[in-house]
């Protein structure tokens, strides 16, 4: 009777010290982990990205069809290039066409707005329009430089002086020469002869209705591998910057789901395969993957 009386009292006595430890009961929502704005925010986005790749069947690029080698018509009236090899490569892996979609450069922001397209994806630059866009991690670093006929008797920046310079519309060369310092070296040209296009501009160019050509190195490079010897490119650069893969502002979904797909194709060794394709246009020169 005793030993019955002391367990019960035992018994009785560890379930107040049980709720006394602290001064409260530990149920099993106080064990469970608080959860952070920011997880909570990467959760969701996760999601959204999940339900991307779920539901999307198509991707619809935007480009410049005259941007050799980044996108570009062939001999065979194919659309390829650089840009668009990187996609392809994207699309199959996730499972969707890939809608190669030439448009007017000038006209690129109304194109995504209205979602004609769904990226600009054509060696597009993102120094100064970082807040326009959802950009992807940097791709390729890029350089605005200034090409001239091989007889020419320019040979170098000051040579512009009193000259007749093109440059495509709307484009990064554009801009490097309507900021500072770009702006001084502007001032200095007899004029600016803007162009839809960089392949009517180099045949302007060679033809002499231009005296010089402000363009990107990358683009620079493929023109003068495919026309020969005629042309040079000056020595000093007008300006630097990075290429990126834009989406429209707010678009972090799909953007999360291409660029995912694209450190993928780092990691196996893909983009480096696509890279070597275009070395004869100095691309290897020009990438920031590895």
């Amino acid at each position: 009777m005793k030993k019955k009386f002391v367990s019960a009292m035992m018994a009785a006595m560890m379930l107040v010290l049980a709720g006394c430890g602290n001064g409260s009961t530990e149920t099993d929502v106080d064990k469970a982990p608080v959860q952070t704005e920011e997880a909570v925010a990467g959760s969701q986005e996760e999601a959204a990205t999940e339900k991307i790749n779920e539901e999307r069947t198509t991707l619809t690029v935007g480009f410049d069809a005259g941007f050799p080698p980044y996108g570009y018509m062939d001999d065979n009236g194919e659309y390829v290039g650089f840009d668009l090899d990187l996609a392809q490569e994207v699309c199959n892996r996730n499972g969707w066409e890939l809608i190669k979609q030439p448009i007017d450069w000038a006209a690129k922001d109304m194109e995504l707005s209205s979602g004609t397209i769904d990226c600009i994806w054509n060696g597009f630059t993102i120094n100064g329009r970082e807040n326009d866009y959802t950009w992807s991690v940097p791709y390729v670093n890029n350089k605005q430089v200034i090409v001239v006929r091989a007889d020419s008797d320019i040979k170098d920046q000051a040579g512009l002086a009193g000259k007749i310079v093109g440059v495509q519309q709307d484009s990064s060369a554009l801009a490097a020469l309507e900021e500072a310092p770009g702006a001084d070296l502007a001032a200095t040209f007899a004029g600016m002869e803007q162009y839809a296009d960089y392949n009517t501009a180099f045949m302007d160019l060679e033809a002499g209705a231009i005296d010089a050509l402000a363009v990107d190195i990358g683009v620079a490079s493929y023109q003068i591998a495919s026309r020969g010897e005629g042309f040079t490119i000056l020595e000093q650069e007008l300006a630097s910057e990075q290429y990126g893969i834009g989406f429209l502002l707010g678009n972090e979904a799909l953007k999360d789901a291409v660029e995912g797909t694209l450190m993928e194709m780092v990691e196996d060794g893909t983009f480096a395969e696509i890279v070597d394709k275009y070395s004869d246009y100095g691309m290897s020169g020009l990438v920031c993957l590895e």
